[in-house]
């Protein structure tokens, strides 16, 4: 449908201007402030139009545990959140219509989902998580979750001798089944990429990751991970490599533009220097590092060495939500008590720029996602400048960044197709999707994990506790 969006409130280099936004075949074909009206007239008045922001790192089927998991580090968390996994498509279905709609409601028009599969049944998971993002009209980019390595081989082993199981599928299994899913599946035409995504060092070998780079050559994917989240992860890289961890992923080349790598707490300055000359980017997810103990990514050193930052909300059970804002405000402000030169803090314009531009250049999309430009993909969002919460009337992105907005997200559109209209989902029925979550689960207090008390005492000894 083509349509104009009538005099929006729009960003200018230092202020902001009222223009309207001509929309046609998906793109935006118009930016004036006398455009003569394409199609529908959508009117816009005291409402602030911003391009999409990109929830660059998650982990959708995590919803079903927020709120009861136990306050462990990553890797005694992991445990936990694996003892206890839904291994169920429906429930699988119902937390990617989930995150999709949360991540609209707080501004997000596109999603990384570093989906967790169900063993036996991935390509299903995969189909299924596709169904419930092209139900929404959401931009997904789906990143299947893949390891070859047992949850044991995730922790140091210090002084000790570790044997740990073999992992159940072999790598070029893995492989085979992500192959299969780009064939099936990959279609960034109509919104649907699917990335190769490594878990991380911590529970894959170098086969799986020249594997998945030799994929992303073949098939022109990006590259997706989770890198040195935790102190832990940084002393197993150690163990297994004998250098960093970015050291070593650069050795084996799966470093590049398209690359984007989740969390990044602990790096060097060396290591950052290859991160900026490789041209990787980093997605910061401060809420879950804070919520599991991780520590603070040092984003101010990233942004002064040149290298793209963009923002994630990570999983539902590490954050514990969806709310893409929170985690843009909070990934802002937590710097200011890193550096004490304030002149290096990130700014709410900053910030917007990230969560967009930096989370469409993450995914090989900047020339076609994240600036308001004639010829980019519509991927828009208009802000209710009127909602108590963005009022009394100061700096719109200020209040978008700084403040506590809730229902403020009055319409989106993906790929110029409205999946947002007066504040509401419009793809799907958000009141059923509401009865079915509640329907699907139960009230829960505090749960016993086998296998964090199997790994406990090793974890303690080798970390120093």
């Amino acid at each position: 449908m083509d349509f104009t969006i009538e005099n929006a409130l729009i960003a200018t280099q230092d202020d902001y201007t009222t223009l309207s936004v001509g929309v046609s075949d998906g793109k935006i074909s118009t930016i004036s402030p006398q455009v003569e009206s394409v199609g529908t007239s959508m009117p816009a008045d005291n409402k602030l139009l911003l391009p999409g922001f990109i929830n660059a790192h998650t982990h959708s089927s995590e919803m079903w545990q927020r709120g009861i998991m136990s306050m462990f580090p990553l890797e005694l968390w992991l445990a936990e959140l694996y003892d206890f996994a839904p291994l169920d498509i429906e429930k699988v279905y119902l937390s990617a219509l989930g995150t999709a709609v949360e991540t609209l409601l707080s501004g997000g028009t596109s999603v990384v989902d570093h989906l967790v599969l169900i063993p036996g049944k991935e390509l299903e998971t995969i189909a299924t998580a596709v169904r419930a993002y092209q139900e929404v009209g959401i931009r997904a980019f789906i990143a299947p979750l893949i390891q070859d390595e047992s949850l044991t081989a995730g922790i140091p082993s210090g002084d000790t001798k570790q044997s740990h199981e073999a992992y159940f599928r072999s790598t070029q299994a893995t492989l085979d089944i992500l192959e299969e899913a780009v064939k099936l599946f990959h279609n960034p035409d109509i919104g649907m990429s699917i990335l190769v995504a490594p878990t991380g060092i911590q529970l894959c070998t170098d086969a799986l990751f020249t594997g998945c780079a030799e994929l992303s050559d073949k098939y022109n994917l990006c590259r997706h991970s989770h890198l040195l989240e935790t102190k832990a992860q940084e002393k197993l890289a150690q163990e297994k490599y004998g250098c960093t961890a970015v050291e070593h992923l650069q050795r084996i080349s799966y470093l590049d533009s398209r690359t984007s790598l989740a969390h990044c707490v602990h790096l060097t300055d060396g290591d950052i220097k290859i991160l900026a000359e490789t041209k990787s980017t980093v997605v910061h997810n401060p809420l879950s590092n804070l919520r599991l103990g991780s520590g603070i990514a040092p984003i101010l050193k990233y942004r002064q060495a040149g290298v793209n930052v963009s923002f994630g909300c990570d999983g539902a059970s590490s954050n514990d939500s969806q709310d893409l804002l929170e985690a843009i405000k909070i990934g802002s402000i937590l710097h200011n008590v890193t550096d004490f030169d304030y002149q290096h803090w990130i700014t709410p314009r900053q910030s917007v720029k990230m969560a967009a531009l930096g989370g469409a250049i993450g995914l090989n999309m900047g020339e076609l996602l994240g600036t308001l430009d004639v010829g980019k993909k519509a991927d828009l969002v208009l802000y209710d400048l009127t909602s108590l919460s963005l009022l009394p009337r100061t700096d719109p992105i200020g209040l978008l960044v700084l403040g506590r907005p809730t229902n403020i997200v009055d319409s989106a559109w993906v790929n110029g197709k409205q999946v947002v209209a007066n504040g509401k989902v419009t793809t799907i029925d958000v009141d059923n999707l509401r009865q079915e979550l509640f329907k699907n689960s139960q009230w829960q207090t505090q749960r016993k994990s086998k296998t964090v008390a199997e790994l406990e005492a090793h974890y303690r000894l080798v970390m120093g506790l």
